[in-house]
């Protein structure tokens, strides 16, 4: 499975604990942020984890299946 659509819905708080479990993917200013040119598919545990921790439930993503391009003759 692939990630795709990261969000950050209105409500976020700015706790910081989605920088904290996910540093690789999430920065804090006034409100919590996908990192520019972060990857969420190499770190899908930890988006995984910062979501469901998130104590306000703002972050929300998809996961899509990975298209199988490998053709055979």
């Amino acid at each position: 499975m692939s990630i795709k659509n990261v969000t950050i819905k209105p409500g976020c708080i700015s706790c910081g604990l989605c920088a904290f479990v996910a540093p690789e993917l999430f920065e804090v200013t006034d409100v919590s942020r996908l990192k520019e040119g972060a990857d969420p598919s190499q770190h899908k545990e930890k988006l995984k984890q910062a979501a469901e921790q998130c104590p306000v439930r703002v972050i929300a993503y998809a996961e899509e299946p990975e298209n199988d391009t490998a053709k055979t003759e």
